[in-house]
């Protein structure tokens, strides 16, 4: 029974571990497509066709 705890233990601050690195991921990307869209169109008068 104790086996079971302890991979319950360990699965759990797996999944803790790899949230918390999706949540960081996700912001950092979130703030990168903005800060490239904002250069997007901050330069669009430049562009001619």
């Amino acid at each position: 029974m104790e086996r079971v705890y302890k991979q319950m233990k360990r699965a759990g601050g797996t999944s803790i571990a790899l949230g918390v690195i999706l949540i960081v991921s996700g912001i950092t990307l979130g703030v990168l497509n903005i800060v490239v869209g904002g250069k997007l169109l901050k330069s669009r008068k430049e562009i001619l066709f």
